[in-house]
């Protein structure tokens, strides 16, 4: 069973580790970083030892920190690349982690690092694919009857778990309706993204849209 990693921070990787339990059959290990950290933090690998976090976390195949600090990402970064992680994850995106020096990480260690703002479009890397299988951008099947959906079955959904409460909320809708409510719902769920702009919560929606329309048509196909 591949184990997970996941460094949480307040209310950060909570939900993640939540619908890793109770969507899939992979295993979580985790720690956490204080929700409230200095602006800059000088010294970051000294900052990170005095945090004290139970190093099991870096005992993993894949690990998602939610630290959202450049400073402390750099410094985990570092420390999982030692500790031999495969795969790191650091969503928050590329204002939150110090990109350039994450590739030399990367490089130095032979880590696979993915920076992304929303986890529901993580890559189909094969270094996270046992996680990306499960969840990442949303999967869907549809059944329907007389051009109303049955039943919506979430084959890979979003890290979050909105994927399953979108899915929830389609059933007895009509076919054409249910695209649009899918968006809704999306932004109706209490994600962690950004709102208020382009991307984030936004985007989310508008890839949950897509998978719905999507799987309607494989519906309409079998018929």
């Amino acid at each position: 069973m591949t184990n997970i990693g996941v460094i949480i921070r307040g209310k950060y990787g909570k939900r993640l580790i939540d619908t890793i339990l109770s969507k899939t059959d992979l295993g979580v290990t985790f720690a956490e970083v204080p929700e409230h950290l200095p602006e800059f933090i000088d010294e970051p690998d000294e900052f990170l030892e005095g945090l004290h976090l139970d190093e099991k976390v870096f005992n993993t195949e894949i690990l998602i920190t939610y630290s959202l600090h450049p400073d402390l990402t750099y410094a985990i970064a570092k420390l999982a690349g030692r500790h031999g992680v495969r795969s790191l994850i650091v969503p928050g995106g590329a204002s939150k982690a110090p990109v350039r020096e994450l590739e030399q990480i990367s490089q130095e260690y032979g880590m696979y690092i993915e920076v992304e703002d929303i986890c529901c479009t993580l890559s189909e890397d094969p270094a996270i694919c046992e996680l990306t299988n499960k969840l990442s951008r949303p999967l869907l099947e549809i059944t329907a009857h007389e051009g109303t959906v049955d039943e919506v079955k979430v084959i890979r959904g979003a890290p979050c778990g909105s994927t399953w409460h979108m899915a929830e909320g389609l059933r007895g809708l009509s076919l054409k309706e249910a695209p649009a409510k899918a968006g809704l719902l999306i932004q109706q769920y209490p994600c962690r993204a950004v709102r208020g702009n382009k991307g984030g919560i936004h985007e989310s929606a508008q890839l949950h849209k897509d998978a719905v329309l999507k799987a309607i048509e494989r519906t309409a196909l079998k018929k």
